[in-house]
């Protein structure tokens, strides 16, 4: 569902870029740097929650701490570019944890994927048994991440 753009005040845009920043900053403090007390700054960001600006909210974690010591890119090309086809496809990459996101593009290349994956090991695994053995996949290119310069969540917040 395509939603227009939903026009925010300076202080919404103050509101959003300092949760995108801090998604643990109290209330109070954001009342503080958006200009505005607690109560009026809570029905804001409410508003902002149901309007779906604010999608939602979680920790950001260190793959590595974790164990996922590989970062892989997947260029999937299906067979059928079919509605239903395409579907069944982003369905049945709802299901791998392992994928990280899904992006469907135009060209030669129909989605493009992030995986991570323990080791080599296992994503070769991951590789053979989800991702090339999945119906309609025509063929899957893969890149492994040497480092990451930039990772930054969320989107620019124009002032």
């Amino acid at each position: 569902m395509h939603r227009s753009r939903l026009q925010l005040d300076p202080v919404d845009r103050i509101i959003v870029a300092q949760l995108q920043a801090e998604g643990r900053i109290t209330n109070v403090d954001l009342a503080t740097r958006a200009g505005l007390t607690a109560p009026p700054c809570l029905r804001r960001v409410r508003a902002l929650e149901e309007a779906g600006v604010i999608r939602g909210y979680h920790a950001d974690l260190d793959p590595t701490a974790l164990g996922y010591g590989i970062t892989v890119f997947a260029m999937v090309s299906l067979k059928s570019q079919a509605e239903d086809d395409l579907r069944a496809f982003e369905d049945h990459v709802a299901t791998l944890p392992e994928v990280r996101e899904c992006h469907m593009l135009n060209g030669e290349i129909d989605f493009i994927l992030k995986i991570v994956a323990h080791d080599l090991h296992e994503f070769q695994r991951f590789l053979t048994r989800e991702l090339t053995a999945a119906p309609n996949v025509e063929h899957v290119r893969t890149s492994l991440t040497i480092r990451a310069s930039k990772v930054l969540p969320g989107v620019p917040v124009d002032a």
